[in-house]
């Protein structure tokens, strides 16, 4: 992959990280209910996500969808029905308040990881995105796995800066999150449940 396209290509993924969308949400949430250090599990699980999207984009998904339109819709609802599970749970969380590491709500590594993996997975948008932006930085005469690695390594380590500076910033503004009590809660799992509601009918 040549020097000058992976840099255009590194500053539109950078774009893309800065683009609101459910993973760094979720990272915000996460970094001010369980603090900076459990929500790495959530940015790593969003990594691993974006890392199949990004595969299964390039190696087909694009063809897939051609070939079977109905994929899609499927994908759409799934995605969409996740999202706003999510915020309803987020909703239903008890009110953030200030707290030490030792006093905070506590939740499984595993169960933060899978949370930030099927963000990225459930996302068709992301996936539609992937399938139009990719090919642009692509050479079909080059090796496919070699620059699959150099596009998929360059977002990911973006994502995972932004997320957790998004992380770290929660717990700068923990003290006036925890005055706005549960409406934080409310706020953030409506714009999960708005985004999961408005998802499949997006074209």
């Amino acid at each position: 992959m040549q020097l000058e396209i992976w840099l255009v290509f590194a500053l539109a993924a950078l774009g893309l990280s800065l683009t609101p969308g459910p993973n760094g949400l979720l990272a915000l949430t996460h970094g001010a209910i369980y603090g900076v250090r459990r929500t790495v599990f959530t940015v790593l699980g969003g990594a691993v996500g974006f890392a199949v999207v990004i595969a299964v984009s390039m190696f087909g998904i694009g063809a897939l969808l051609t070939a079977v339109p109905e994929v899609l819709t499927v994908l759409k609802w799934v995605g969409g029905a996740y999202l706003v599970f999510l915020g309803i749970q987020v909703w239903r969380a008890p009110a953030i308040t200030v707290a030490t590491d030792g006093d905070r709500p506590t939740a499984s590594s595993w169960s933060l990881w899978q949370q930030g993996f099927l963000a990225a997975v459930t996302n068709p948008k992301g996936i539609l995105f992937f399938v139009a932006f990719l090919p642009q930085f692509i050479d079909p005469a080059g090796d496919l796995a070699v620059q699959f690695a150099a596009m998929a390594g360059t977002f990911i380590a973006i994502e995972i800066v932004f997320e957790l500076t998004v992380a770290a910033l929660s717990q700068t503004l923990q003290p006036l999150l925890a005055r706005a009590g549960r409406w934080f809660n409310r706020v953030t799992g409506g714009f999960f449940v708005l985004i999961g509601v408005l998802l499949p009918w997006q074209v």
